[in-house]
């Protein structure tokens, strides 16, 4: 037997023994694959585990998904971030709507077609919903591959890239043709590969005595796991400050809504404003566009909040108000406090929600 049938007959007893049980993993259909795999770009499976399941229970098929008011579709994915994804995730389910009579596409280049679904979706789902011998390539598969073949230089570059993506696809071909004990080789021995990185070959910690290749793993026999994979330098943290405006009105609250096509586009948040040099409180602000003096304001607090690599303060004021106030554009709006959760907000504008809860 071949070095490579016993990467992956190893590989695939592992994973029938150690396989989380995970909601997706449950179902069959290609759909609820697809949401499952969207809503795991970039971010962890305990945190996906309730999305999916309120999302499956809320929209069970691609059509309702389809015709869904993007504002539905966003307080849904309130609190997983990276919004783009979920309004891909729509303009997809209504491609699918168009071009396959609402019936999730089963050829590997139809998938790889819709909107939001790139190469390691598009895997995926071929693999893991319709048994197709195509493979995945995210960043606990580029650790996994990195180590077992020792494959140095940075991730980032292409040939690199290409080197990582050959040998999961010769690992899933060679799956294609095995003889174990399951029903779908090539979905299980992708998912393998994502499950021995997220809990086994992990960063920092490497659990080299559990892992089921390990004898065939090459930095662990040069000594080099902790060096791999090579990702290159790290962004620069970038430091910044803005100040956030509270204004109240009898129980009414103002909020805006973040435009189309911005970072949080069509999210709602309270008013705000980057603080810089020339306006260090925010002041000038305050006074140009609400007409505000600041010493009718109460200082809340500050909250941190991070996004990516920026590390972000914001320094919440409050302003209740006797009278009305011009607003500056139709993205603002008065909306009592008994609906303020029924919007989708900001990562940073529900810790002042919940600030606000305490009160």
């Amino acid at each position: 037997m071949s070095q490579l049938s016993n990467i992956v007959k190893e590989l695939l007893d592992w994973y029938g023994r150690q396989a989380r049980d995970l909601p997706w993993r449950r179902v069959t259909a290609p759909y609820g694959v697809w949401v499952a795999e969207i809503m795991l770009q970039q971010t962890g499976v305990k945190t996906v585990v309730p999305y999916w399941e309120r999302w499956m229970r809320e929209l069970p098929t691609i059509a309702l998904v389809a015709r869904a008011e993007p504002d539905r579709l966003l307080k849904l994915w309130e609190g997983l971030g990276y919004y783009h994804r979920v309004r891909r995730l729509q303009e997809a389910a209504q491609a699918i709507q168009r071009r396959h009579e609402g019936e999730f596409p089963e050829k590997f280049e139809d998938i790889l077609n819709l909107p939001g679904v790139g190469r390691y979706t598009a895997g995926a789902v071929a693999s893991i919903a319709f048994g197709q011998a195509r493979p995945v390539l995210d960043g606990n598969v580029v650790r996994v591959l990195s180590r077992l073949y020792e494959v140095t230089g940075s991730v980032g570059r292409a040939s690199v890239r290409r080197r990582l993506w050959e040998y999961a696809r010769k690992l899933v071909e060679q799956a294609a043709g095995t003889s174990a004990v399951t029903s779908n080789p090539c979905g299980d021995l992708n998912q393998a590969l994502i499950e021995l990185g997220a809990s086994v070959c992990r960063p920092r910690s490497p659990g080299c005595e559990r892992c089921p290749v390990s004898r065939f793993c090459r930095a662990k026999d040069k000594g080099s796991i902790l060096e791999l994979p090579d990702l290159g330098k790290k962004a620069a943290i970038v430091a910044c400050r803005e100040i956030v405006l509270v204004v109240s009105r009898g129980e009414d609250y103002l909020v805006r809504q973040r435009r189309a096509g911005q970072i949080n586009g069509l999210l709602w948040e309270f008013p705000n404003c980057r603080t810089d040099e020339s306006d260090p409180e925010g002041w000038a602000w305050l006074q140009r566009n609400w007409g505000l003096n600041p010493k009718t304001l109460e200082f809340v607090g500050e909250i941190k909040h991070a996004i990516t690599v920026n590390r972000i303060s914001l320094l919440v004021y409050r302003c209740r108000l006797e009278q009305d106030i011009s607003l500056p554009d139709d993205s603002c709006r008065w909306v009592a406090r008994s609906e303020l959760k029924r919007l989708a907000f900001t990562g940073a504008n529900r810790k002042i929600l919940r600030r606000l809860d305490d009160e």
